[in-house]
Order: C-alpha cells, then sequence, then structure tokens
C-alpha cells in the first residue's frame, strides 16, 4: 500500500469519487485531467469511479455528446464502475426541494434580473462585497401576493448558516476555511423551475455516497456552498475535498470553445495517443516529471495529492506533440496496431520498426508505407548519377548489409562522398530528404522500385 495513503482520513471507508460531465459539448483536456486525477486517486486506494452525467440542461444536452464522452474515456483507459444519469432523478430533486421549503432553508425571490444586476453595481460602487440581502424574507404577504399578480415568478435561494464557520478538508490545500456571512445566499431553482448545478450535485453525492470530491480550484468558493447544503439535506458526513489548481494555455482559458485545439476527439483523430495525454496529464502541476514510458499501472502507484503544486500550471500542445513522438519511437508493434485501428490503416511490422523512429504521430506511419509500397514520382537532383547507381543495384534477396554494398560501390565508381554520395539517392528512392536508415528501407522498397525511381520514373 502506498505510503501517502496516511493522508488520508477515511481509510476505513469505501472511497467512491465521481467525474461529472455536461453533455452539451465535447470532453477538453482540462475536463480529461480531473476525471483522470480522480480515476488515479481511486485506483491507488482501492475505490470505484463513478461517471455523472449531468444532463439537466434538456435544451443543450445530447445523445451525441453522451455517447462522446463514454467513448473518449474508454479510449483513454478511464472505465468506470458505474453510470448515472441525473435526467432519470427529477422526482428525487423535487423532494429535495419540497424538503428544504418546508425547513425554511430555500424561500423564494422576486427580483429580476435587472433589479439584483443594479443592487450589485451599487454595492460595489460603495466598496461592499455584492452579497444578496435577503430582502425576499421581508416582504409582506399582501407584497407577494402582488408581485405574483404581476406575472412574476420566483427563483429559490438557499439560506446560509451564519451560525458557524464552514471548514472543508482539503487534500491539497489542507483546511479552507470560511466565513459564511461573506457568501450570499445563491439560487437553486430558476424561474422556470429549472435547478442550478449545485442543487442536483449535492444530493446525487449524499446519494451516491460520494467520499471524495476532486475539481479544481475554480470551485473552491462554491464547495462552500456545497459544505452548508450537505448539513441542510442531512448528510450523515461531508466528504473530503481536493481542489486541484487550474489548468491553463498560452490562449488563456481551456474550454470547449477551442474544441480543435483542446478536445480529446481531436486530439485522437489527429493521430496523438491515448498514452501521451494520460502520461501528459497526469503529471502536470505534480513534482514529477513526464515520462513517456509510463503505463497506467506505474501511474497509479506514483500518484499523491501531496505532489500537487497550489500554482496554476500551462498546458502547452507543443509538449503535447514532443511526447507523443516519444511515445511513438518506442511503441511495440502490437500497441501501434491498436491505434492504428482508429485510421483503418494496414502497415506491416517491418514498415512500422523502420520508420517509428522518424514519426510524430500515428498518421506519419502511412507516407512510409507509400514510400515503400506505392507510386511515388522521385525527386531527382543528378539524372547521371542515380541512373549509373541503378546499374550497379545488387542482386534480390536484400537484407539490411544491401545499403553498405551499393554504397561501397558507388564510392569507388562515382568518387563521391558525404550529402553528394547519398542525398540524391535518398532524395530519388523516397522523395524526401531525410527519414529512417536506408540499409532499413531498401529490402522494403525492393529492387524493382528502387531501380525505376533512380531512373527517374514513377515506380
Amino acid at each position: 500500500m502506498c505510503e501517502w495513503l496516511e493522508v488520508i482520513s477515511r481509510v476505513n471507508m469505501s472511497v467512491l469519487v465521481r467525474f461529472a460531465p455536461s453533455p452539451t459539448g465535447f470532453l477538453h483536456v482540462g475536463n480529461i485531467r480531473i476525471a483522470l486525477v480522480n480515476w488515479l486517486f481511486a485506483k491507488a486506494i482501492g475505490g470505484s469511479f463513478l461517471l455523472r452525467i449531468d444532463d439537466t440542461d434538456t435544451k443543450r444536452s445530447e445523445l451525441r455528446y453522451v455517447e462522446q464522452i463514454k467513448e473518449d474515456l474508454s479510449w483513454l483507459g478511464l472505465v468506470w464502475d458505474d453510470i448515472k444519469f441525473q435526467s432519470k432523478r427529477m422526482d428525487r430533486y423535487d423532494e429535495c426541494k419540497d424538503f428544504l421549503i418546508k425547513s425554511r432553508r430555500l424561500y423564494p425571490c422576486y427580483e429580476t434580473k435587472e433589479e439584483l444586476e443594479v443592487r450589485k453595481k451599487l454595492l460595489l460602487k460603495s466598496k461592499k462585497p455584492p452579497i444578496y440581502d435577503r430582502a425576499a424574507l421581508r416582504l409582506a404577504e399582501n407584497e407577494v401576493k402582488k408581485l405574483e399578480q404581476e406575472g412574476r415568478r420566483p427563483h429559490w435561494r438557499f439560506f446560509i448558516d451564519h451560525s458557524e464557520k464552514i471548514v472543508l478538508k482539503d487534500e491539497i490545500k489542507g483546511d479552507v476555511i470560511f466565513d459564511p456571512s461573506k457568501i450570499s445566499d445563491p439560487i437553486l431553482i430558476r424561474e422556470d423551475g429549472s435547478m442550478t448545478y449545485i442543487f442536483a450535485s449535492v444530493i446525487d453525492d449524499i446519494d451516491f455516497n460520494i467520499t471524495h470530491i476532486i475539481r479544481g480550484e475554480d470551485h473552491l468558493s462554491g464547495s462552500a456552498i456545497h459544505a452548508n447544503l450537505f448539513k441542510a439535506l442531512g448528510a450523515a458526513q461531508m466528504p473530503n475535498f481536493a481542489h486541484i489548481p487550474l489548468m491553463r494555455s498560452k490562449y488563456g482559458e481551456i474550454s470547449k470553445r477551442y474544441g480543435s485545439i483542446f478536445g480529446i476527439k481531436s486530439l485522437r483523430e489527429s493521430g496523438i495517443s491515448a498514452k501521451a495525454i494520460i502520461n501528459l496529464l497526469a503529471k502536470l502541476g505534480t513534482c514529477d516529471e513526464v515520462n513517456y514510458s509510463y503505463g497506467v499501472k506505474d501511474l497509479i502507484s506514483q500518484f499523491s495529492f501531496k505532489k500537487f503544486s497550489q500554482s496554476c500550471v500551462l498546458y502547452d500542445e507543443d509538449e503535447l506533440t514532443k511526447l507523443n513522438e516519444k511515445v511513438m519511437h518506442n511503441m511495440p508493434y502490437k500497441e501501434a496496431l491498436i491505434l492504428m485501428k482508429d485510421f483503418d490503416f494496414d502497415i506491416s511490422e517491418e514498415i512500422w520498426e523502420a520508420a517509428k523512429s522518424n514519426i510524430s504521430n500515428i498518421r506519419d506511419i502511412l507516407l512510409w508505407k507509400r514510400i515503400c509500397q506505392e507510386k511515388l514520382m522521385p525527386k531527382i537532383l543528378d539524372i547521371e548519377y542515380t541512373m549509373g547507381v541503378s546499374e550497379i543495384l545488387p542482386e534480390e534477396p536484400w537484407d539490411s548489409n544491401t545499403w553498405q554494398e551499393l554504397l561501397s560501390k558507388t564510392k569507388k565508381l562515382f568518387n563521391k562522398k558525404g550529402k553528394e554520395l547519398f542525398l540524391p539517392i535518398r532524395l530519388a528512392l523516397t522523395g524526401v530528404d531525410d527519414g529512417p536508415e536506408l540499409q532499413k528501407l531498401l529490402p522494403l522498397i525492393g529492387r524493382k522500385r528502387c531501380y525505376e525511381r533512380l531512373r527517374g520514373n514513377e515506380s
């Protein structure tokens, strides 16, 4: 068992964490980093990982996004132990709403958005915190009746308990203390009857016995509200929290708006491997170095909240590209076959082993398949020279020694050296000025193609 487990305050409980994406768009690297940390923590301590689909926004939630979320997580190896859908729990949320109303922790408010905005500006102008003043609680019965006759429908605010400070047990930040009097009563139910994220989330966390809530530090202030709501709903025990420092990019915020840059689906389609994504995101913001060679078991055994920094971390897509390149260079053929299925590739093991050290992502291997097996218009620098080389090609069968044999003959006959010796041959045979060693490529291209290309013909 890992030595860092002494920091977990509930070692005798069955650990359960959750990842709760909204199916209103595709997952991006920011989402996956949170999912990955939850998953690694759960697996490191022998716990379970719940996938909760937050699909209460019926106007924006789409089934295609649900399916893509599941596909992305599966592709990355983040397999869930159970899955829940918030849209199937509406009766339960209504039940909790009624309970909070009866216990006077949820109260109706009739201010319009415009009125609330004016109050907020006045408070800020007076250099006061923009906290709701609970004016709705001071309305007389006839005033409420008048507002309703005007057609106003209430939104419902949660009454924050100011009697004691809120203390969160945070695995990264330690104990975080909030003064509840400085927290504005949040809206849990909107005018149209729809609920905000906080309400349904806390109910689910209680009902599903979530032991640890792990998310970005931008949710820290919201967690103080969650803590108050847990008590109001009669939770037997508060979950532990872990607020991870945010991840940003050179463009600023990482969001669904930049799907082509940060989206998991887009990265997969571009040829980036799951292994590179997982290895980078698992180590960003920790004291560990990023390493291309870590497998899932390594990442689980190395996981510790103690390793996380308190500072915002930078996600650099160039770093991911370079890491993916290292993954490709060291990838066994069996693993490569799995990646190739995404693109319906049919690449032989011989081509893979010859060319993998010269590719950045899985799609690049297609170039070397074409060079070895398909027609190619050669690039000719010196036709007399390359035609001369074509006449001294060794007879087949060819092997890894054929290139040295040909090179030795060429040096003697043409009195060339350095680039003048090999570059015209490489360009004629491959069409590019760098790549795998010709001793590896010649047997794969074959004598007939080499002969035609050296003579300037399309092979």
